[in-house]
């Protein structure tokens, strides 16, 4: 039985090394060394330079004066990380046509001014409840509101919105798209736009 024993014991040992400590230890190293801002998470810093959020995951902006990204399904709170989900609930499902419906009405009591129809990103969840973009069309949708909330010019802030709209993946993949952490910290650090007086 002992020699039995005793090279099963040896391989768990080796394997145990190489598949716990050594190979993980080599893909660490490589990513850091070839993707060092991936790696670290993709960090956003903020106006202090302070880290302030991950170019992959969203945040909840509730202020009038942010634009604000797709509702996220997550549990216990809106764009939980460790808790990457959408809603499951099926296009018939009466609680989610109560929550669209919520939405647009929030919407459009925070923007009474604005008649435009409402992009449909903005009042679904994405499937994984973390995703940090919006669609052109949501992001200009939202202009008039953060515009007049910051005092700011309309036309100016579409144009400063436009410099961040991210094209297709390899010109293929995907369809275009604002980050709206990004573009909310931009807004928060920029001094070429100037306030109406």
């Amino acid at each position: 039985m002992y020699q039995h024993l005793k090279p099963a014991i040896l391989m768990l040992l080796v394997w145990t090394l190489l598949t716990g400590t050594v190979y993980p230890t080599a893909v660490t190293s490589l990513a850091y060394l070839l993707f060092p801002e991936q790696s670290e998470g993709s960090l956003l810093l903020g106006p202090d330079g302070a880290p302030s959020g991950s170019r992959l995951i969203g945040q909840p902006f509730s202020d009038p004066k942010y634009f604000w990204g797709r509702p996220s399904a997550t549990a216990p709170y809106p764009y939980n990380a460790a808790a990457s989900s959408g809603s499951n609930l099926g296009p018939r499902n009466p609680a989610l046509v109560q929550a669209v419906s919520a939405r647009i009405a929030a919407l459009r009591a925070t923007d009474t001014g604005n008649s435009a129809s409402i992009p449909v990103d903005l009042v679904t969840a994405s499937g994984s409840g973390l995703d940090p973009h919006i669609s052109p069309a949501a992001a200009a949708y939202q202009v008039p509101r953060v515009a007049k909330q910051r005092g700011l010019p309309v036309a100016a802030l579409q144009e400063f919105v436009e410099r961040y709209v991210e094209s297709r993946q390899f010109g293929i993949l995907g369809e275009a798209r604002v980050n709206v952490v990004e573009l909310n910290l931009a807004l928060d650090r920029s001094t070429s736009l100037k306030p109406v007086r």
